[in-house]
Protein backbone atom coordinates (compact mmCIF):
# COMPACT_ATOMS: atom_id res chain seq x y z
CA UNK A 1 0.00 0.00 0.00
CA UNK A 2 1.08 3.51 -1.02
CA UNK A 3 1.46 6.10 1.69
CA UNK A 4 1.27 9.69 0.37
CA UNK A 5 2.33 12.96 2.42
CA UNK A 6 -0.26 14.94 0.25
CA UNK A 7 -2.80 14.61 -2.52
CA UNK A 8 -4.61 17.63 -3.32
CA UNK A 9 -6.85 18.87 -6.25
CA UNK A 10 -7.40 21.80 -8.03
CA UNK A 11 -10.35 23.18 -10.34
CA UNK A 12 -7.75 24.56 -13.56
CA UNK A 13 -9.84 27.20 -14.13
CA UNK A 14 -9.40 29.10 -10.88
CA UNK A 15 -7.03 27.24 -8.95
CA UNK A 16 -9.91 26.80 -6.03
CA UNK A 17 -9.22 23.45 -4.17
CA UNK A 18 -11.79 20.43 -4.66
CA UNK A 19 -11.73 16.93 -3.08
CA UNK A 20 -8.76 14.81 -4.38
CA UNK A 21 -8.99 13.23 -7.89
CA UNK A 22 -6.36 11.12 -8.94
CA UNK A 23 -7.29 11.63 -12.29
CA UNK A 24 -5.88 8.08 -13.63
CA UNK A 25 -8.03 6.78 -16.57
CA UNK A 26 -8.61 10.52 -17.65
CA UNK A 27 -7.56 12.26 -20.80
CA UNK A 28 -4.82 13.95 -19.68
CA UNK A 29 -0.69 14.25 -18.96
CA UNK A 30 0.95 13.35 -16.18
CA UNK A 31 4.89 13.89 -14.52
CA UNK A 32 6.52 12.41 -11.75
CA UNK A 33 9.71 14.10 -10.11
CA UNK A 34 12.39 13.16 -7.51
CA UNK A 35 12.34 15.31 -4.71
CA UNK A 36 15.01 15.00 -2.06
CA UNK A 37 16.77 16.77 0.55
CA UNK A 38 16.57 20.00 2.81
CA UNK A 39 15.96 22.51 1.76
CA UNK A 40 14.46 20.51 -1.10
CA UNK A 41 16.17 20.05 -4.53
CA UNK A 42 13.97 18.48 -7.96
CA UNK A 43 15.65 16.54 -10.37
CA UNK A 44 15.62 17.77 -13.61
CA UNK A 45 12.60 20.01 -12.74
CA UNK A 46 12.70 22.33 -15.40
CA UNK A 47 12.74 19.49 -17.99
CA UNK A 48 10.08 17.60 -15.90
CA UNK A 49 7.83 20.87 -16.49
CA UNK A 50 8.96 22.16 -20.04
CA UNK A 51 7.86 18.55 -21.32
CA UNK A 52 4.35 18.74 -19.11
CA UNK A 53 3.64 21.94 -20.93
CA UNK A 54 4.23 20.59 -24.08
CA UNK A 55 2.32 17.53 -24.30
CA UNK A 56 -0.96 19.41 -22.57
CA UNK A 57 -0.70 21.68 -25.67
CA UNK A 58 -0.77 18.56 -28.12
CA UNK A 59 -3.69 17.19 -25.74
CA UNK A 60 -5.05 20.43 -26.37
CA UNK A 61 -5.30 21.28 -22.59
CA UNK A 62 -4.58 24.80 -22.64
CA UNK A 63 -4.46 27.70 -20.21
CA UNK A 64 -2.42 31.53 -20.83
CA UNK A 65 -0.99 30.96 -17.06
CA UNK A 66 -0.55 27.16 -17.00
CA UNK A 67 3.12 26.89 -16.24
CA UNK A 68 2.35 30.12 -13.51
CA UNK A 69 -0.55 28.26 -12.21
CA UNK A 70 1.66 24.58 -11.88
CA UNK A 71 4.26 26.62 -9.97
CA UNK A 72 1.72 28.03 -7.79
CA UNK A 73 0.58 24.62 -6.72
CA UNK A 74 3.74 23.24 -6.35
CA UNK A 75 5.10 26.26 -4.22
CA UNK A 76 1.68 26.34 -2.22
CA UNK A 77 2.33 22.30 -1.20
CA UNK A 78 6.01 22.19 -0.73
CA UNK A 79 7.94 22.93 2.43
CA UNK A 80 11.18 24.86 3.14
CA UNK A 81 11.51 23.07 6.59
CA UNK A 82 10.68 19.16 5.46
CA UNK A 83 13.76 16.90 4.41
CA UNK A 84 12.28 15.17 1.68
CA UNK A 85 12.73 11.81 -0.08
CA UNK A 86 9.63 11.76 -2.13
CA UNK A 87 7.74 11.16 -5.48
CA UNK A 88 5.96 14.44 -6.47
CA UNK A 89 3.12 13.84 -8.98
CA UNK A 90 1.26 16.31 -11.21
CA UNK A 91 -1.39 15.28 -13.33
CA UNK A 92 -3.67 17.51 -15.33
CA UNK A 93 -7.02 17.18 -17.49
CA UNK A 94 -9.26 19.53 -18.98
CA UNK A 95 -10.99 20.83 -15.51
CA UNK A 96 -8.22 19.52 -12.58
CA UNK A 97 -4.53 19.88 -11.37
CA UNK A 98 -3.64 17.21 -9.15
CA UNK A 99 -0.33 17.21 -6.71
CA UNK A 100 0.53 14.33 -4.49
CA UNK A 101 3.63 13.36 -2.68
CA UNK A 102 4.46 9.35 -1.90
CA UNK A 103 7.60 8.30 -0.50
CA UNK A 104 10.45 7.22 -2.95
CA UNK A 105 11.20 3.90 -2.75
CA UNK A 106 14.87 2.74 -3.70
CA UNK A 107 15.03 -0.58 -5.64
CA UNK A 108 16.96 -3.14 -4.24
CA UNK A 109 19.85 -5.20 -5.77
CA UNK A 110 18.06 -8.83 -6.72
CA UNK A 111 15.67 -6.72 -8.86
CA UNK A 112 13.50 -8.72 -11.09
CA UNK A 113 11.25 -8.07 -14.39
CA UNK A 114 7.28 -9.52 -14.73
CA UNK A 115 6.90 -9.78 -18.65
CA UNK A 116 3.00 -8.35 -18.97
CA UNK A 117 1.40 -8.35 -22.57
CA UNK A 118 0.64 -4.75 -22.66
CA UNK A 119 1.34 -1.42 -24.59
CA UNK A 120 -0.16 2.04 -23.14
CA UNK A 121 -2.09 4.17 -25.39
CA UNK A 122 -0.36 6.66 -27.53
CA UNK A 123 2.76 5.87 -25.50
CA UNK A 124 5.22 8.46 -26.74
CA UNK A 125 3.33 10.71 -23.91
CA UNK A 126 3.18 10.33 -20.33
CA UNK A 127 -0.43 9.94 -20.47
CA UNK A 128 -3.47 9.02 -17.84
CA UNK A 129 -4.21 5.97 -19.64
CA UNK A 130 -2.64 3.92 -16.74
CA UNK A 131 -5.31 2.02 -14.52
CA UNK A 132 -4.15 -1.14 -15.80
CA UNK A 133 -0.44 -0.91 -15.36
CA UNK A 134 -1.34 0.33 -11.54
CA UNK A 135 -3.40 -2.85 -11.14
CA UNK A 136 -0.22 -5.40 -11.33
CA UNK A 137 2.33 -2.53 -9.42
CA UNK A 138 -0.02 -2.68 -6.94
CA UNK A 139 0.26 -6.18 -6.02
CA UNK A 140 3.99 -5.92 -6.37
CA UNK A 141 6.72 -4.93 -4.48
CA UNK A 142 7.92 -1.85 -6.12
CA UNK A 143 11.51 -1.97 -4.48
CA UNK A 144 12.25 -5.49 -6.16
CA UNK A 145 9.94 -5.78 -8.96
CA UNK A 146 7.76 -3.89 -11.53
CA UNK A 147 6.01 -4.91 -15.23
CA UNK A 148 8.23 -5.15 -18.60
CA UNK A 149 5.51 -4.22 -20.99
CA UNK A 150 5.91 -6.71 -24.02
CA UNK A 151 3.44 -6.28 -27.59
CA UNK A 152 3.74 -8.38 -30.84
CA UNK A 153 6.83 -10.34 -29.12
CA UNK A 154 8.65 -6.95 -28.61
CA UNK A 155 10.00 -5.02 -24.73
CA UNK A 156 8.81 -1.83 -24.87
CA UNK A 157 9.64 -0.05 -21.49
CA UNK A 158 8.58 -0.91 -17.98
CA UNK A 159 5.08 0.28 -15.73
CA UNK A 160 7.55 3.12 -14.28
CA UNK A 161 10.46 3.02 -16.27
CA UNK A 162 12.63 3.25 -19.78
CA UNK A 163 14.51 0.15 -20.51
CA UNK A 164 18.02 0.10 -21.51
CA UNK A 165 19.94 -2.91 -22.64
CA UNK A 166 23.56 -3.69 -23.21
CA UNK A 167 25.08 -6.54 -25.39
CA UNK A 168 29.12 -6.32 -26.08
CA UNK A 169 29.56 -3.01 -24.28
CA UNK A 170 27.13 -1.42 -27.11
CA UNK A 171 24.06 0.27 -25.31
CA UNK A 172 20.37 -0.19 -27.32
CA UNK A 173 17.20 0.83 -27.07
CA UNK A 174 14.01 0.26 -28.43
CA UNK A 175 13.08 1.64 -31.73
CA UNK A 176 9.20 3.45 -30.75
CA UNK A 177 5.98 2.70 -28.91
CA UNK A 178 7.58 4.40 -25.35
CA UNK A 179 8.03 7.38 -23.84
CA UNK A 180 11.30 8.83 -23.51
CA UNK A 181 11.28 10.20 -19.63
CA UNK A 182 13.78 12.85 -18.51
CA UNK A 183 16.30 10.78 -16.47
CA UNK A 184 16.76 8.55 -19.91
CA UNK A 185 17.49 12.00 -21.71
CA UNK A 186 19.60 13.01 -19.56
CA UNK A 187 21.86 9.69 -19.79
CA UNK A 188 21.43 9.45 -23.52
CA UNK A 189 23.54 12.85 -23.89
CA UNK A 190 26.06 11.24 -21.70
CA UNK A 191 26.60 7.79 -23.93
CA UNK A 192 28.07 8.27 -27.27
CA UNK A 193 26.30 5.55 -29.26
CA UNK A 194 23.14 4.14 -29.17
CA UNK A 195 21.21 1.74 -31.26
CA UNK A 196 17.89 1.80 -31.73
CA UNK A 197 16.50 -1.54 -32.74
CA UNK A 198 13.26 -3.66 -31.81
CA UNK A 199 14.01 -5.40 -28.48
CA UNK A 200 12.69 -9.29 -29.48
CA UNK A 201 11.97 -11.21 -26.86
CA UNK A 202 13.07 -14.39 -28.47
CA UNK A 203 16.81 -12.47 -28.24
CA UNK A 204 16.96 -10.90 -24.54
CA UNK A 205 18.77 -13.89 -23.04
CA UNK A 206 21.38 -12.16 -25.54
CA UNK A 207 21.47 -9.30 -23.52
CA UNK A 208 24.44 -9.01 -20.74
CA UNK A 209 22.67 -6.21 -18.61
CA UNK A 210 19.13 -4.47 -18.53
CA UNK A 211 19.03 -1.52 -16.63
CA UNK A 212 15.72 1.16 -15.36
CA UNK A 213 15.85 4.32 -16.07
CA UNK A 214 13.75 6.86 -14.50
CA UNK A 215 12.26 9.20 -11.47
CA UNK A 216 11.33 6.86 -9.25
CA UNK A 217 13.95 4.18 -10.19
CA UNK A 218 17.03 6.37 -10.81
CA UNK A 219 19.33 3.24 -12.64
CA UNK A 220 18.71 0.10 -11.51
CA UNK A 221 19.92 -3.43 -12.71
CA UNK A 222 17.72 -5.90 -13.83
CA UNK A 223 19.26 -9.24 -11.78
CA UNK A 224 16.39 -11.82 -13.68
CA UNK A 225 13.28 -11.78 -15.77
CA UNK A 226 12.15 -15.54 -14.36
CA UNK A 227 9.94 -16.38 -17.08
CA UNK A 228 12.36 -16.96 -19.66
CA UNK A 229 15.34 -17.52 -17.66
CA UNK A 230 16.89 -14.43 -18.32
CA UNK A 231 19.95 -13.15 -15.63
CA UNK A 232 22.38 -10.42 -15.55
CA UNK A 233 25.78 -11.39 -16.46
CA UNK A 234 27.71 -8.09 -14.55
CA UNK A 235 27.19 -4.59 -13.78
CA UNK A 236 29.47 -3.06 -15.96
CA UNK A 237 27.83 0.04 -17.87
CA UNK A 238 25.46 -0.48 -14.52
CA UNK A 239 28.01 1.73 -12.80
CA UNK A 240 29.21 3.98 -15.90
CA UNK A 241 25.37 5.35 -15.72
CA UNK A 242 25.29 5.13 -12.15
CA UNK A 243 28.21 7.59 -12.11
CA UNK A 244 26.52 9.92 -14.63
CA UNK A 245 23.70 10.03 -12.91
CA UNK A 246 24.79 10.87 -9.21
CA UNK A 247 26.85 13.53 -10.49
CA UNK A 248 23.43 15.10 -11.51
CA UNK A 249 21.91 14.39 -7.81
CA UNK A 250 24.62 16.06 -6.34
CA UNK A 251 24.88 18.92 -9.01
CA UNK A 252 20.88 19.66 -8.68
CA UNK A 253 20.21 23.10 -7.71
CA UNK A 254 18.15 23.81 -4.99
CA UNK A 255 14.47 24.60 -5.93
CA UNK A 256 13.41 28.50 -5.91
CA UNK A 257 10.10 28.73 -3.91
Amino acid sequence: MVTYLLKKSYQLKDLKQIKFQDLWGDYGIFTTMWIFGKPAKILFFDSHIKNLILSLKKYQIKKKSLKSDILEIINKNLSKKRKYNHLLRIAINKKIISISLRKRVKPKSNFNLKLVKLKREKPEFKNLKYKKILSYLSKMDNSQSDIALVSNKKLLETGTSNLLFIKDQKFLMPKKDYYEGNTYKFLKRKIKKIIKKDILLKDVNNYDEILLIGSGKGVTSVKTIKEINWRRKNLNKFKVLSKYYQSAVKNCKTYKF
